[in-house]
């Protein structure tokens, strides 16, 4: 496995976020935690990455105890977080927002190459590159926001509320980037979604998270047709999605 997670447990203060979760990720899977808002999501992205503290469990990473490492050394290892609501630097250029992606990286990377296969999968951050961040729409912003987690060729990308705040149609565009990611190019994806139809609809395998808590796991296709998954997340009644199909 590239990502095992044992027994996570997180809290802020006595409010507990995540109670004793487990889950996995194989290399070159693109695997989904959905879950409603206020679930634990979130904080289980961050416990991943270091930004919070883990009350306890262990993460493992590529087979090593990454538990107790500083967020910029799991990024060194090829952890990356696409955070939710974009996150850009307002004030420097497209490009430059990019560039600090790959800051503190150890290992080389063509950045040229980098840069112009980013381009091609982004046009518009090609067409905006001198641009202000600020300057982009929402949608774009979002784009400039995994582009600038993948410029460092991670090895495992974690995805946060990817869908949060967008139009319908660029839902729609970026789940379709994160799939073609994914399938034409080997990333492994971690989502994690409030959005449960288009997570599962591009999704290998998926966890349902509620209160802080693991309920149901398997394969996407099959916890898309779960009457529980489907009245509760996907808001339709049992056996109504074989219906619409």
């Amino acid at each position: 496995m590239l990502l095992e997670v044992q027994g996570l447990h997180i809290a802020y203060g006595d409010v507990v976020a995540v109670r004793g979760v487990h889950f996995s990720v194989a290399p070159g899977e693109l695997v989904s935690i959905i879950g409603a808002n206020g679930a634990g999501k979130t904080s289980i992205l961050n416990g991943l990455m270091g930004l919070v503290p883990l009350r306890r469990g262990i993460v493992r990473y590529q087979g090593e105890d990454v538990s107790s490492l500083p967020p910029h050394k799991r990024a060194r290892r090829g952890l990356r977080l696409v955070p939710e609501r974009a996150r850009v630097f307002p004030r420097l250029s497209v490009r430059e927002n990019l560039m600090i992606g790959a800051y503190g990286l150890r290992r080389k990377i063509p950045m040229p190459l980098r840069l112009e296969w980013l381009y091609e999968l982004f046009p518009v951050l090609k067409e905006r590159q001198d641009q202000p961040a600020q300057t982009l729409s929402g949608g774009e912003q979002q784009q400039l926001s995994i582009a600038r987690a993948l410029i460092s060729d991670p090895q495992l990308l974690l995805v946060d509320e990817v869908s949060m705040g967008l139009m319908p149609k660029l839902v729609e565009q970026v789940f379709d980037l994160l799939q073609r990611l994914n399938r034409d190019h080997g990333l492994t994806i971690l989502l994690v979604e409030q959005n449960a139809r288009a997570s599962l609809e591009i999704s290998h395998r998926a966890y349902v998270l509620e209160t802080g808590t693991v309920v149901m796991e398997g394969d996407a296709s099959r916890l898309m047709h779960d009457p529980h998954v489907q009245k509760a997340y996907l808001g339709l009644a049992e056996g109504e999605l074989e219906g619409r199909q």
